[in-house]
Formats: structure tokens, sequence, C-alpha cells
């Protein structure tokens, strides 16, 4: 049985025997090419339910919404670990979630479809078939590809393809890459840059920024009931888009990241602008990692390290 087989059968029996109010995962959007989060709640919406590597959106954040009900979701290895820094929070009871673990070889980004074929509203359709190729077809065109092409970035160097936290674990588990040198290869190549052109570089990518707030919605960690920046008492930051106030939005997101972001791609993925987070949120991490010895999601007992004081703890300035 394949893994998008045993998802729906896994569902449906969850719901017909009342163990789950809700299951989160998958279905086929509206457009090629494009899957959307879906949400069972009777067993008859199992069959809706899909699995392929174009369903790359982390779905944890969508947990928040059933704090008071038993539901069950699909994870990959970044899902799982973000379901980690919720429960080590405290914003999820883990003894209400049942977790079905999805190992995974990488999942396949739009915007790179996107960026190669034009938008996929215009395609006539997407299929993902069983070797590993994508094939697009359309009025005057039909060409065949590799998925790994298109990989996601977060994907590329993701040490964490299998979940960590699961209770049911679908399919096989697949070969890590087993060092912190792929992982860190983007934090590696900022970090190489002076501070000055640091700066530089997250000012010219941050300013292109239209505060529609994407990057936050998308976010699994990003759950507060009112942002810091629609705060009115206290008033942070004005709406507009002053650089000022578009600097100290990017960097307080960026800040609260700190130790909780599990790089999953969430929020580059949605920018309508192409803000690439993805070269900064790695070299936080690499930080948070190197000072504290902390990978994001891993343990669900111990908070992240920005949220757990002590008084030896290195004095620098994250960034």
């Amino acid at each position: 049985m394949n893994i998008e087989s045993e998802i729906r059968k896994r569902a449906r029996e969850l719901l017909q025997n009342g163990e789950i109010n809700a299951f989160i995962g998958f279905a086929e959007g509206t457009l090629p090419g494009v899957v959307i989060p879906f949400i069972a709640t009777e067993p008859q919406h199992a069959q809706k339910l899909i699995w392929n590597r174009l369903c790359r959106m982390n779905l944890a954040g969508y947990l928040n919404r059933f704090k008071a009900s038993k539901v069950a979701i699909t994870a990959k290895g970044c899902d799982s670990r973000s379901i980690g820094i919720l429960v080590a929070e405290k914003q999820l009871d883990r003894a209400e979630i049942k977790i079905l673990g999805i190992p995974c070889e990488g999942m396949i980004s739009r915007k790179k479809l996107e960026k190669r074929f034009g938008p996929l509203s215009e395609l006539k359709q997407l299929v993902l078939d069983d070797s590993n190729i994508i094939i697009i077809k359309s009025d005057n065109q039909k060409e065949t590809v590799s998925q790994d092409e298109f990989l996601h970035s977060a994907c590329e160097r993701c040490m964490h393809r299998n979940p960590i936290h699961y209770d049911e674990l679908l399919g096989e588990l697949v070969e890590e890459k087993d060092t912190f040198e792929t992982h860190f290869i983007k934090a590696k190549e900022f970090e190489k840059t002076s501070r000055t052109d640091r700066w530089k570089i997250m000012t010219e990518m941050l300013l292109k920024c239209v505060r529609c707030y994407a990057c936050r919605q998308a976010c699994p960690t990003c759950y507060c009931e009112e942002c810091f920046v629609d705060s009115r008492f206290p008033h942070w930051v004005d709406k507009g888009q002053h650089p000022t106030d578009v600097m100290f939005w990017h960097i307080g997101r960026l800040y609260h990241q700190a130790g909780r972001c599990v790089e999953c791609g969430n929020c580059s993925e949605v920018c309508p602008v192409g803000i690439d987070f993805d070269a900064i949120l790695a070299f936080q991490a690499k930080k948070v990692f190197e000072r504290y010895n902390y990978d994001a999601g891993i343990a669900v007992d111990e908070v992240p390290p920005l949220q757990n004081y002590k008084t030896d703890d290195p004095q620098e300035f994250i960034l």
C-alpha cells in the first residue's frame, strides 16, 4: 500500500472510531501542480486526502485551531519539529495529537516551477509519475523534467528528513544527511560577509516587503493572538512603508524565531515579492546551535534558549 492510500485508510478509521475529531492533511488544489491544506472531519472526507512531493507546506500551525479536540496530522521532518516547539512552549497537549510521520525525500517548490514554466494557472496539466519525473502539458508544450531540479532550497540542505516525533510511521525511513556541513552551507556563505555587508544584504532584501504579513500567517510558530505589529496599546510600530518600520517588523519577527525556526521554508515560499529568508534564518539557527547546542524542535521538554534565561549565557547579539 502506498503512502497516500495509507493516509486515507488511517484517516477514515480514526474518524469512524471517534478517536479524533479532525484529520489535517492535503488535497488537490484548483490549479495544476497546486495542493492545499485540507481538514477532514467526516470519514467520507478521507478520500480527498493526497500525498506527493507537492505537499511542501508545513502544516503544524493548523493544530492551534484544534486545541480543545483530538486531532491527527500528517508530518514530515519539519512539521514534526514545529510540533515539538509548540508542545515545548505549552501551546499544544501532545496527548491530544496523533502524528502520522512521513519520511520525506524533499518537496517541490512552486516558485521554482513558475520560474521555469510561468504561472501554473496557464498550464493545462502537471503530473507527478512514479519514475520521479514531472510532466508539463499545455496547448503548445509537453516537457519531461526531473523532480529533483525543483526541490525547495530548504529541502536541499535538510538534515531531518525523517519525522522526529510521531505515533505511527507511514513508509520507510530515508537516509539522512548526517552532517551540519550540508545543513548550514547557506549560513556559512552568509557568515563570510562582513557585518556591514550583511546588514546591506538584509536591508536591500527586506525593504522589498509590502507588509502583507504572509510570512507571519504561514509560519507554524507565529501563534500570538495579537502580533506586536498590530498592537495599539502599546503602539510599537507604524503600518506604513517607512524603512524604519519595515525593518523593525522583520528584525522583530526574525528575533522571535531564534531557536524556534525549523527552516521549513514556508515564509519564503509564500512571499509575493520574492524575499528569501533562507540564508538569514539558517545563519541564525547556526548561531543558536553553536552557542547553546540546541536544534529547534527536537526536545519537547526544553524551551528554546531565548526563553530560558541563564546567567552564563553568551552576551553577543544573535546576528
